[in-house]
């Protein structure tokens, strides 16, 4: 057995880089969206609107079987991203 012995902030930095590497792979996973979250995302409540974007092309999505219909998480906040307005700069 190897013994390894590190200093505090060595070891906090450590543990720094882990969690961070952790959180992007997590993100990572996360690409494609079910409907429910999908839904969720864009704060709708129809899944004809749903149907709608999609069938506009406003959001990308995945047909993997017949019944299965994934949404990019990507095209979804590109989405939202483009409609959002900015706040008025009162000075």
């Amino acid at each position: 057995m190897q013994i390894i012995c590190l200093e505090d902030e060595a070891f906090y930095a450590l543990l720094n880089e882990v969690t961070t590497y952790l959180d992007k792979k997590n993100k990572h996973e996360d690409k494609w969206v079910s409907q429910k979250e999908a839904m969720r995302l864009l704060n709708v409540k129809s899944k004809t609107t749903l149907q709608n974007l999609r069938d506009e092309g406003k959001i990308r999505f995945s047909q993997p079987q017949k019944k299965v219909i994934l949404y990019d998480r990507a095209s979804i906040e590109a989405y939202l991203d483009k409609y959002a307005h900015n706040t008025f700069n009162l000075k």
